[in-house]
């Protein structure tokens, strides 16, 4: 069994893309994002890769998609308003159907904000967030061992499905330190779509554009039709305690590390507190927390944004009242925002206001 070692965060998506087979990184500097960085400059040039600080986020983006085109497994990283101008170059990836691996390490917001955890790029990541109609895969780690996980799994989601993959921890995920067993070196795959004119084939165009409408809709139809494959396949999410609980907390990340402390507190005093927590922020589960949401209890949504993920809480709700014509949902919200993080006591004090109604 492999030896557990001491790192943080944003260290640790640093070492899983390089043992993943990242070849090439491009960024530019963000708090709280900067160790990753800064680990990705020492230590992808030890190994011979590529390393470019761009001129800026928008640059580094393009950089990424670049690289991709070339064969390369590429990645980028940064935190939240550095995440809004990749935008533009995340929907160019996805019209051309080209895997890209981004991290965000959130930060307060709208704005430059500050530079505390949040969550609140839940809508950006999970709908979206450049223009037109595409989606992208968001992974949210809770631990440090999940920031290399997910980081490892992302770089296989992006070429399985040649789209872009979001691996999304919040300020507080990428700063804490944790023991964790890294995973082993793995070579990255031959991709047989890329650009260029070698081993003897034609040189191959890779673009967004379509100029013809009916071509276009036809082509965002069918890339639809693989995001219902995975829809189908790549849904993932933990709970706990909720068969039995009297009330159901929903939450990722740092939140669902709070929901946890909350959980054993709500113990001691004899109440049966459940957590679900989604870990593909896309594709959610939405029939699996619709199957818990029809248990009848009555739902927390604690979240780090201004009621961005109750959102999808809600069309559970939907897919639960589809489902079962009976069931009513009561579901509730303790948000935060601006860089301030829910405590356990908090998260169960709502709890048990909820419970008195």
């Amino acid at each position: 069994m492999s030896e557990k070692v001491l790192m943080k965060g944003n260290d640790a998506i640093a070492e899983a893309a390089i043992r993943a087979g990242c070849g090439a990184y491009f960024g530019y500097p963000i708090t709280p994002q900067n160790e990753l960085i800064a680990y990705m400059a020492k230590h992808m040039l030890e190994k011979g890769r590529i390393f470019i600080q761009a001129e800026s986020e928008i640059g580094a983006m393009i950089m990424v998609y670049g690289a991709s085109c070339a064969g390369v497994r590429a990645m980028t990283s940064s935190s939240s308003p550095g995440i809004s101008l990749k935008q533009e170059g995340m929907s160019y990836a996805a019209g051309a159907d080209v895997p890209v691996v981004v991290v965000n390490v959130c930060r307060g917001g709208p704005g430059l904000g500050n530079i505390a955890p949040a969550q609140s790029d839940y809508f950006q990541s999970t709908r979206g967030g450049g223009h037109g109609d595409y989606r992208s895969i968001v992974l949210a780690p809770k631990s440090v061992q999940e920031c290399a996980d997910h980081t490892y799994l992302a770089f296989d989601l992006a070429d399985k499905y040649r789209m872009p993959v979001i691996v999304q921890a919040d300020g507080m995920i990428g700063q804490m330190v944790e023991g964790l067993v890294l995973p082993p070196e793995k070579e990255a795959p031959k991709r047989d779509w890329t650009v260029g004119n070698a081993a003897g084939r034609k040189a191959r165009h890779i673009t967004s554009i379509e100029l013809v409408p009916e071509k276009l809709e036809a082509q965002t139809k069918e890339r639809f039709k693989r995001y219902e494959t995975v829809k189908a396949s790549e849904i993932r999410y933990e709970e706990s305690g909720c068969a039995d609980a009297d009330l159901i907390m929903v939450a990722y990340g740092t939140c669902a590390r709070i929901c946890l402390g909350a959980q054993k507190l709500a113990k001691k005093e004899g109440i049966k507190l459940g957590i679900f927590r989604p870990i593909t922020l896309w594709p959610f589960p939405l029939q699996e927390l619709g199957k818990v949401i029809s248990l009848g209890k009555p739902v927390l949504t604690v979240e780090m944004s201004l009621g961005q993920l109750v959102e999808d809480v809600k069309l559970s709700a939907y897919e639960a009242s589809l489902n079962n014509a009976g069931v009513k949902s009561d579901i509730h919200l303790l948000a935060r925002s601006g860089g301030m993080i829910p405590t356990e006591e908090e998260v169960f004090s709502k709890a048990k206001e909820i419970l008195k109604k």
